[in-house]
């Protein structure tokens, strides 16, 4: 596949923040507020300028909405898409990255089913958090209120990320809405986060630090890869300064819990991720999960979804059409 220069670039530095930042750095950095909170109204409005500036990169929506859940404002997107009959696609990006880390995918998901895009509760986003969330259950419940508010009653999530295990912790805890999981690359889930990815990341984590030790850590978890200035880079770099995270660290889907689901899910690896040992999680998958798709993609970085778009939305036909059983 041939891979668009400016694509890449722009996923990479996307991507470079969304693994390790949620290995309890953050968390250890944290303040004593007992939410996700912007810090100021300048920094909010930095970072919302670079949203926008960052979402022109996304077609259109049909609809956006701002779902009451117990734990606060979820913001979503709805994107109209082929009607073949498949449930709805549910994205799920990873920390930092919000919707607009989709733009490269967009398009051809869209060529699938339609679409909802989700920015993350407690995260740099639209979504605004207003209540504590102390735990995995918490973080199962506001997702699966948002599915509720929805007029469709299945829904097939894709996770990019902790995106991923976001979409399997819902999937263990509550899996009623749930016609089948794709992760990519999600840490957390096949095998636990790297000591090596951990302390690299603690000074992306540090807000007064210069931009550069950012771009560092960016391109280590994207393979090694050159990152520049670009909006997706602006929007994240925006939200990693102004913006206080307070959420408990992710903990690990247990190979019990992936071998109980009741749901197909498909696991895409990245053979080059810092973020797991790739043959240790491809094992993983494997071994556990029921219908035993699993694709490694040997030389993608955790960066895959903006390294392989088409190949990612291939896979993922492929295995809807297949499962996905209205």
């Amino acid at each position: 596949m041939t891979k668009n220069p400016r694509r890449r670039k722009r996923s990479l530095i996307a991507l470079g923040v969304v693994g390790a930042l949620v290995a309890g750095v953050a968390f250890v950095l944290r303040t004593p507020s007992p939410v996700g909170h912007w810090n100021s109204a300048d920094g909010f409005d930095d970072y919302r300028s670079k949203y926008d500036a960052a979402m022109r990169d996304l077609p259109a929506p049909t609809a956006v909405r701002d779902i009451r859940t117990d734990f606060g404002l979820v913001r979503l997107y709805r994107y109209d898409g082929a009607k073949r009959g498949l449930h709805p696609l549910v994205l799920l990006p990873g920390t930092s990255s919000g919707t607009p880390v989709w733009a490269d995918n967009l398009k051809s998901l869209l060529e699938i089913t339609e679409v909802y895009a989700i920015d993350l509760l407690g995260e740099p986003g639209m979504s605004i958090q207003d209540k504590p969330i102390t735990s995995d259950e918490d973080k199962a419940d506001w997702l699966d209120q948002t599915l509720a508010a929805l007029p469709e009653k299945r829904f097939n999530l894709l996770g990019l990320s902790i995106g991923g295990w976001t979409a399997m912790n819902l999937a263990v805890r509550r899996p009623d809405r749930i016609a089948t999981v794709t992760t990519l690359d999600a840490p957390f889930v096949y095998d636990g986060l790297p000591l090596k990815t951990v302390i690299r990341s603690i000074p992306a984590t540090v807000k007064w630090l210069p931009r550069s030790w950012r771009d560092s850590f960016n391109s280590y978890t994207a393979g090694g890869a050159p990152v520049e200035h670009v909006p997706v880079a602006d929007m994240i770099e925006a939200g990693m300064k102004n913006y206080t995270l307070r959420q408990p660290q992710p903990h690990r889907i247990t190979e019990s819990q992936l071998g109980a689901l009741p749901m197909p899910v498909l696991a895409i690896i990245a053979g080059r991720s810092v973020m797991h040992d790739p043959p240790k999680a491809r094992s993983t998958a494997e071994r556990a999960l029921r219908t035993k798709t699993v694709v490694l993609y040997p030389d993608a970085s955790h960066a895959i979804n903006g390294e392989y778009p088409d190949r990612i939305a291939g896979d993922l036909k492929t295995f809807l059409e297949a499962h996905d059983h209205s």
